[in-house]
């Protein structure tokens, strides 16, 4: 195994600045959509393709595939910008992103299948299985119902979860003419994910198309191609850690719209005229500020971590993953609490309808609440490891 030059880990500290622009110069035409996709419960068309035209579903597709093969902190940044435009639109980019990087890991014959007639092909992800997986010769019967399919809209392929004989849990490449999407959505935030429901009846899935999820997340693979980054990345920590990516981008937004408009407002009932003369207000948004960069150093130590491994040709070690999966649940916490701060200094009219910040706290409050992240679950896995007790009762 060839190990990586100390320059070049180096580089995984910075991400790529030319793909993480594209995202930026996005931020003006989500917004313009922000409110459209929300009502339409799905992200609009025209950002769906502006994401594509500027090739943010491929940061982590291989170069072999026309992909850009990324590090993960390159990945996430760009999602965090996107999800500064809207928190939903991060959402479908950053699972759709690494659903896609993750098709690279198929085998030989399925990333060939997928890419092959369209290189620029998108695959959405639901791990839990379906009701249905029958073997038979060849591959598996499979038929189901997989809600909160975020992102299955603009989805080419799913990535979707099966039982194989014996009980062991796979995922199972399936194309989207093989389905139809039952609309289940109807949420308090993140409205324009179209989180709905694939139902699949009775399509055969080949052996060549589905991985042991056990297998996945240990590292092996089937892809021929071991050598490349993709194949050394940790699936539950990288799929795990793109969810709090959008959480950045949504308190990105919302500390900029407070610098922008609460400076000026009068503080009723007090004698400030201006809320920028408030100590209640200056300590109120320095601690929101605070956790937000606090948060952002955590989600870089996890990308950190988990592009060196992946630089290295090797896993994560358990200790590592168990601290990845903690530290994912920290970010929301910190996130969902500076939000939560700043909609108390700008006040009440903060959760109008007509209020971004009330679009941008829903989306906070309910992206936090996904079974990846939950802070409990993480501190659990993270104190026993610790502790010393690898007994494996939460998947790391």
């Amino acid at each position: 195994m060839t190990m990586p030059s100390s320059a070049a880990l180096s580089d995984l500290e910075t991400s790529d600045a030319e793909l993480v622009g594209r995202a930026t110069g996005l931020v003006p035409l989500i917004r313009e959509y922000a409110t459209q996709g929300s009502e339409a419960r799905r992200v609009a068309p025209e950002v769906v393709k502006a994401l594509e035209d500027a090739d943010i579903f491929r940061l982590l597709v291989p170069k072999r595939h026309g992909g850009h093969g990324t590090t993960l902190r390159t990945a996430v940044d760009a999602m965090v910008e996107v999800a500064r435009g809207d928190g939903s639109t991060g959402w479908i980019a950053s699972l759709l992103t690494v659903g896609t990087g993750f098709t690279s890991n198929a085998s030989d014959q399925a990333q060939e299948e997928v890419f092959g007639a369209n290189p620029k092909a998108k695959v959405c992800g639901i791990f839990t299985p379906g009701s249905k997986s029958e073997r038979i010769d060849g591959g598996y019967l499979v038929s189901g119902r997989w809600p909160y399919a975020s992102g299955s809209f603009a989805a080419d392929w799913g990535s979707l979860g099966i039982t194989l004989e014996g009980g062991e849990m796979a995922l199972a490449l399936i194309p989207a003419e093989a389905w139809t999407i039952e609309p289940t959505w109807f949420v308090a935030g993140m409205k324009g994910t179209g989180s709905d429901t694939i139902v699949v009846d009775d399509h055969f899935v080949p052996d060549h198309r589905i991985q042991p999820v056990k297998d996945m997340f240990e590292g092996r693979f089937l892809t021929p191609y071991t050598d490349e980054r993709m194949a050394s990345m940790a699936f539950n920590a990288v799929a795990a850690a793109i969810l709090v990516a959008p959480q950045i981008g949504l308190g990105r937004h919302a500390l900029e719209i407070t610098r922008a408009k609460l400076p000026h407002k009068p503080v009723a009932y007090t004698c400030y005229p201006e809320a920028r003369l408030s100590p209640t207000h200056q300590f109120g948004v320095a601690n929101a500020a605070t956790k937000l960069h606090l948060a952002e150093l955590t989600l870089n130590r996890i990308c950190l971590d988990i592009d060196r491994a992946a630089a290295e040709r090797r896993m994560p070690d358990l200790e590592t993953r168990a601290r990845i999966r903690n530290d994912t649940g920290v970010v929301a916490e910190l996130v969902t609490g500076a939000i939560d701060t700043l909609l108390t200094a700008n006040g009440a009219g903060s959760f109008a309808e007509v209020n971004v910040l009330n679009r941008i706290w829903r989306d906070s409050e309910t992206a936090a609440r996904h079974a990846l992240v939950t802070p409990e679950i993480g501190k659990e896995a993270y104190g026993r490891v610790l502790l010393g007790n690898e007994e494996p009762t939460i998947a790391l």
